[in-house]
């Protein structure tokens, strides 16, 4: 047995796995392998130049024709007495890069994507959100985008305070665009159960931190296999707002100092930037930022993104077998 869902027809992917767009992690390499596995494979624009994001676009297609996308933490923006939409100058070069590369789908990981709507379906770009809530979701939707990620407090990375069983079938409810399911989810259970919810696919990011082309210390890779379901914390340590990491001497030391932190994004650029590339690609462990969901307690392996992606469906597909066995009983 094989299944789709209409969101696999409206992005052009096979399987309705999607793999989250993880700052430092989700390059080429990784997007590549999940969309050839027939996933959507995404592309972590967030500490990228304009040139170090055309790169990764290009290593992506040098690997798939199959659709991707590109993750963009657009933040605060201001607007002018016309009611333009203005973005950080880093967040223009990556939008301005993504809709001169055509990239089949754009999300916006943090932050209101209004400005880039209009010009992105011009050119038959696919908007996906990042919700924590369900006036956020209506909110996003109001403006024209085409996919909501309901994404639950349990998720590794900027999460909401709502949990996913309790925000994803309010958010089905809510809005008549097609939701994607994410946080503390690993494996085809998880779809199936977020198939149950009303969710057309599932936003996976720890799962596929863990992976062979994830870029990223293979110490931080195995602290996910280490730790269990309780051994990740919420802080805001790293960019200002709450962000889901595996407990650590980082998180330990903002606990304690939290009156320190600054507003996004001077903590992110000023102390979350630097340690993420000292826990992520440097692999300090210890002292690093490290993001992770409490899906980690169920990931035992580091193996490829590809593989994760087949042993989803596989595992998807054995489980709703069981279930219409049930149903016949």
């Amino acid at each position: 047995m094989t299944f789709k869902t209409p969101l696999c027809d409206l992005l052009g992917i096979a399987h309705p796995v999607l793999q989250a767009g993880m700052g430092q992690v989700a390059h080429g390499a990784l997007a590549g392998a999940v969309s050839a596995a027939g996933g959507l494979g995404v592309i972590g624009a967030g500490y990228m130049s304009a040139d170090e994001l055309r790169a990764e676009i290009a290593v992506v297609r040098a690997h798939t024709a199959n659709p991707f996308g590109v993750d963009i933490l657009f933040g605060k923006v201001e607007t002018d007495d016309q009611g333009s939409v203005r973005y950080a100058q880093r967040v223009q070069d990556q939008i301005a890069v993504s809709l001169d590369a055509k990239v089949p789908v754009l999300i916006s990981g943090l932050g209101n994507p209004q400005g880039i709507v209009d010009a992105a379906h011009q050119q038959g770009i696919k908007i996906m959100s990042v919700v924590g809530n369900v006036r956020q979701a209506k909110r996003v939707v109001d403006i024209g985008v085409d996919v909501v990620i309901a994404s639950g407090a349990e998720g590794g990375g900027h999460v909401g305070r709502v949990g996913t069983v309790s925000l994803v079938p309010q958010v089905v409810d809510a809005v008549r665009v097609p939701v994607i399911a994410g946080g503390g989810l690993a494996d085809g259970r998880g779809l199936v159960a977020s198939l149950a919810m009303g969710a057309q696919g599932i936003w996976l990011g720890t799962r596929f931190i863990v992976t062979n082309e994830a870029r990223g210390h293979i110490n931080y890779k195995n602290k996910i296999v280490a730790i269990d379901e309780e051994g990740t914390i919420i802080s805001r340590g790293h960019s200002g707002k709450p962000c889901r990491l595996i407990r650590n001497e980082f998180t330990t030391y903002w606990e304690s100092h939290a009156s320190d932190i600054k507003p996004y994004p001077q903590q992110l650029v000023e102390v979350g930037e630097p340690a993420t590339l000292l826990g992520r690609i440097e692999g300090d462990a210890d002292k690093g930022v490290l993001p992770a969901g409490q899906s980690s307690g169920l990931i035992d392996s580091v193996k490829g993104a590809g593989r994760v992606v087949t042993d989803i469906m596989a595992e998807a597909e054995q489980v709703l077998s069981a279930l219409a066995k049930l149903a016949d009983a």
